[in-house]
């Protein structure tokens, strides 16, 4: 059973090469000289050549593109991956993260053409550029706390909250915000110690409320 409804995005084309693209509803306007011709052309086909002059109406040109269902594959949606967005985030940015503080470092008579010990110049000229090593070394340092901000957000996330304190909406928000750990000790925590902090803190959370007048 074939259906038709309006078709967007079919490229108009004249062979002058002026071009146009239909509109959610499949409209186009186009100006072409009568002695020209136009065809349509969707996802990669194209239809044949209309010249204009045998156009009926100037006004008003329709044709039916015949479009077979897309076939698409099954598609897997994966939760993200924290040590893996880690990793590849270590990896885009590993200049940075890498990044040490220029200093004076004294060659070896082997890497300085067997002359004996020498300053490395690229190394020297970097003390002197003090702008550019402040900026990388501010830049370094929100990567890295960023990527630790990740790992508190990995650790307590609102799943693992909630499923301890049965939390919902504003409540769980609040709490997110009130006793959100730090770094350090997501880092030192074992599994039964954080979970321990999270039920602790789950008591306090419901005392206050009590205590709220």
């Amino acid at each position: 059973m074939y259906r038709t409804k309006p078709l967007e995005a079919v490229s108009v084309i004249a062979t002058s090469g002026r071009g146009t693209t239909t509109d959610s509803n499949g409209n186009y306007s186009i100006q072409v000289p009568v002695d020209d011709s136009i065809y349509f052309s969707y996802l990669g086909r194209a239809t044949n050549r209309f010249p204009v002059s045998a156009i009926n109406s100037i006004t008003g040109f329709d044709i039916a593109l015949h479009v077979d269902p897309l076939e698409l594959k099954e598609v897997r949606v994966m939760p993200r991956n924290y040590r893996m967005d880690s990793l590849q985030n270590r990896e885009d940015y590993a200049k940075y993260f890498d990044f040490k503080k220029p200093g004076f470092k004294i060659t070896s008579p082997s890497t300085n053409g067997g002359l004996g010990a020498g300053v490395d110049l690229d190394e020297l000229i970097n003390v002197f550029r003090r702008q550019r090593t402040r900026r990388l070394l501010a830049f370094q340092s929100r990567l890295v706390e960023d990527e630790q901000e990740k790992y508190v957000d990995h650790r307590f996330s609102e799943y693992t909250v909630k499923k301890i304190t049965h939390l919902t909406g504003d409540e769980l928000d609040s709490f997110m915000v009130k006793f959100r750990p730090s770094y350090e000790f997501c880092k030192k925590a074992n599994d039964y110690d954080f979970f321990d902090y999270i039920k602790i803190a789950y008591q306090q959370y419901k005392k206050d409320r009590k205590d709220t007048p």
